[in-house]
């Protein structure tokens, strides 16, 4: 069975809340990213913000990047699975949490993310269909 840590594309970047979002767009692009977990002043998770939520939730809602923080974004304690999990659980969180990028862990540190891309890579057609249809149903 694939585990977590075959699947996950690891050295996961994190970003302060206080950070500007136009500076999360430049780390995105510069590392070639679509998602950074938020963390607050006394290094807690906060959230993940994605490429998508720069783009919609701020400039396309009128806001100016270089005035709004990755912290403005950051929405409660983002999914996550232990590094130690297999590929079926992280299949399993990702559907029912219909989303496509996920926090993999290590004793609470991040330490990678498994994404839509990683799982195309890795899994069977038709367990592939099976999760594309659980995060995009409605979409």
């Amino acid at each position: 069975m694939t585990s977590v840590r075959d699947l996950m594309t690891p050295e996961v970047r994190c970003i302060p809340a206080s950070e500007t979002l136009d500076r999360a767009a430049q780390l995105m692009r510069e590392h070639h990213i679509g998602a950074l977990p938020v963390r607050s002043s006394d290094d807690e998770l906060t959230g993940i913000i994605t490429d998508r939520d720069i783009v919609v939730k701020c400039i396309a809602a009128g806001h100016d990047p270089s005035k709004k923080t990755a912290g403005d974004l950051a929405e409660g304690t983002p999914v996550s699975v232990d590094v130690s999990a297999d590929a079926d659980e992280a299949v399993r969180v990702m559907s029912d949490s219909r989303i496509r990028r996920l926090l993999v862990l290590d004793n609470g540190v991040p330490v990678g993310m498994v994404t839509e891309a990683d799982l195309a890579r890795a899994l069977p057609a038709d367990q592939l269909v099976t999760f594309v249809s659980a995060v995009y149903a409605g979409r």
